[in-house]
């Protein structure tokens, strides 16, 4: 079902069209903008708060901007639905997220307009610098537009870029977009700096006078822009009693502005447009602008709401009628605070994600032994290892996709030193409709080869608890992947036991094939054998648990009772827990027919989870499939 659009929001397909209505017309084709996200994220789902805060800012830009010529890079991307609408993908997007629909973010393959694929944050300034810098090389004066939130402007990438930008004589344009809200609560000295800059009266006023002067510049000559500067820079100073933080990196500061006026952020960008050199605009906007649930309520919940009823502001949630098992992240949490109640030494880290991580559980239970460090994912894990050097036992918890940032900590700070860092990987495989920029597909392979680390998997929320229980005692860096969603046991507070490191376990014995899982994913091979039973055949099935170290007496089991191995893993089969199994089998001496079952290596898109596993055939029907094709080799030879 398509959402119909408001008369004027009907008539764009493109910039070009937007271009064509006056700019009286700018603030109902904002208003007809809103409303066509709300009808169709109530319905469909998907990110919300954020595109509804920047809604005016995007019309502004496009009504400004010469795209695609001129090159926007939206940070994030979770504000792009706006773009998306207005570039051409407008009678397409109640199909945004879902399986072979648009993205979620912006994509380059997607649209010419989407000029940089993202979706990790505080990327934005450093691609839209580049890009500033070919321009210039190339002698092609077109503008260069960075949107970042002040959430990714806690990302160090993001002031790396800053600092390169204020000395490169390149025209690049940063709009930072101050909601003073990324998807949980910002934290930390930015915070506090922008919000001093945008509640001072005295300065805004004294800006206000400013822009005026600015705006007159060419009357004045060339030399009146370096007197202006210099004078604003004074004011700044006097005003605020600190000096500006962007114009220290040689960026001109303009705003704060307010991002909701349509009209102002349309002249305010012309302006700008002919002022050269790096410059940023400071955006004041509210996140769930327009929308009042999303504006007044839970701005984390918010964020991606999933469907609602748009009248009344009611999330809808399914209602189950048997008893449910827990989210992992949510076994997570709160084995967390079980494992810290009893040893004084378990601290918590996370790197701007407490609810999606559930770490917030902890944060509220013993507020001293919980931190979120901001979009940081580099100084998480070197916090973490810091925490370690002083005796106590910190737990990272971090995106499986999201660790890949910081990736040289762990070999650097954490598994060089030998330090007790214990490493949590949420979203651990597909990630769903956040598509590719989100799954954690490659954690196994790209950790397996890390010395001093150990890699483990658990099948289910009783192996999750015991596995960190483990790493808690371990001694040493200790990794755990879990994927996102619901576990497999409803009475899943079991009691806490230590697993020995390195050791799987029989799930079920059989004859002809055998069946080597690692993780959750395990639960389709049990799915598969059952179906595989009603048919006449019984395949064994093993749980490895860990794909370092590997359980050796379980592999010398396996390879000498059977010839026939199957290899299941939610990631990636290059260098994965699989390639760990043959690389096992050839230093061992062993032949066997080994099929490897896992993610390919491709890109693989956005969709339901279970969409996504069908598609690389490791759901349960391609489980119990492969094993069919392997039984009836052997029968026939």
């Amino acid at each position: 079902m398509q959402i119909t659009p408001g008369p004027l929001l009907a008539q764009i397909q493109t910039p070009e069209d937007l271009k064509k209505f006056p700019k009286d017309k700018l603030v109902q084709i904002c208003e007809e903008l809103r409303h066509f996200i709300v009808d169709n994220v109530s319905v469909y789902g998907g990110h919300f708060g954020a595109s509804l805060g920047v809604v005016e800012l995007t019309v502004a830009l496009h009504y400004v901007l010469n795209t695609p010529q001129d090159q926007l890079v939206w940070d994030v991307g979770h504000q792009a639905y706006g773009h998306k609408i207005l570039t051409g993908r407008r009678d397409q997007f109640h199909t945004n997220r879902v399986y072979g629909g648009l993205s979620g973010f912006p994509k380059r393959k997607e649209s010419e307009y989407d000029t940089f694929g993202v979706g990790h944050s505080s990327t934005s300034i450093s691609a839209a610098l580049g890009m500033a810098v070919a321009s210039k090389y190339k002698n092609n004066p077109i503008q260069h537009v960075a949107v970042i939130g002040d959430g990714s402007m806690t990302g160090g990438m993001a002031f790396e870029a800053m600092n390169h930008a204020g000395v490169s004589d390149t025209n690049l344009l940063i709009i930072l977009n101050d909601n003073c809200m990324s998807i949980d609560p910002n934290v930390g000295a930015l915070k506090d700096y922008l919000t001093d800059i945008t509640t001072s009266h005295t300065y805004n006023k004294v800006k206000d006078e400013v822009w005026k002067m600015l705006g007159k510049l060419s009357k004045f000559g060339s030399s009146a822009q370096e007197v202006i500067s210099k004078v604003e820079g004074a004011i700044k100073s006097a005003v605020l009693k600190q000096s500006n933080l962007f114009e220290s990196l040689n960026l001109r500061y303009f705003g704060p502005v307010d991002g909701h006026d349509v009209d102002h952020l349309v002249e305010i960008l012309k302006d700008l447009r002919d002022i050269p050199g790096p410059k940023i605009l400071h955006c004041v906007t509210v996140k769930g602008k327009g929308y009042g649930p999303a504006e007044s309520g839970n701005k984390t919940t918010w964020h991606a709401p999933g469907t609602f009823d748009k009248v009344t502001g009611e999330i809808f949630k399914k209602v189950p009628t048997t008893p449910q098992a827990p989210k992992y992240q949510d076994v997570f949490g709160h084995t967390l605070v079980e494992l810290a109640e009893k040893d004084p030494r378990i601290m918590g880290v996370t790197p701007a994600m407490p609810s999606g991580s559930s770490l917030n559980i902890m944060m509220k239970a013993m507020p001293d032994r919980a931190f979120d460090v901001g979009i940081a994912e580099q100084h998480a894990v070197t916090f973490s290892a810091g925490m370690a050097t002083q005796g106590l036992v910190p737990f990272c918890n971090i995106y499986s996709s999201f660790m890949q940032r910081a990736y040289d900590q762990v070999i650097h700070d954490v598994c060089l030193q030998n330090l007790p860092v214990v490493f949590c990987l949420d979203r651990a495989g597909f990630a769903g409709a956040d598509g590719p920029t989100h799954h954690g597909a490659y954690d196994i392979a790209y950790f397996r080869c890390v010395p001093n680390l150990v890699v483990s998997a658990p099948m289910n929320e009783e192996e999750l608890r015991n596995l960190m229980y483990t790493g808690s005692v371990y001694g040493g860096p200790f990794s755990i992947r879990y994927p996102r969603g619901n576990g497999v046991i409803p009475e899943w507070k079991t009691p806490l036991r230590e697993i020995p490191v390195g050791q799987g376990r029989i799930v079920r014995e059989g004859e002809d094939v055998a069946i080597l899982s690692l993780g959750a994913i395990g639960n389709y091979a049990v799915e598969a054998c059952k179906t595989l039973e009603k048919e006449g055949l019984n395949p064994a099935h093993y749980d490895m648990r860990f794909v370092k170290p590997l359980d050796g007496d379980l592999l010398h089991e396996v390879f000498s009772k059977f010839k026939k191995v199957i290899t299941v893993e939610d990631g990636c089969l290059m260098g994965g827990f699989g390639s760990a199994v043959l690389e096992w089998m050839m230093d061992h001496g062993y032949q066997a027919q080994v099929k490897r079952l896992g993610i390919p290596d491709d890109i693989i898109e956005h969709g339901e989870q279970i969409e996504l596993h069908r598609e690389c055939g490791f759901d349960p029907e391609g489980i119990a499939a492969t094993v069919r094709s392997l039984v009836e080799h052997v029968h026939v030879s």
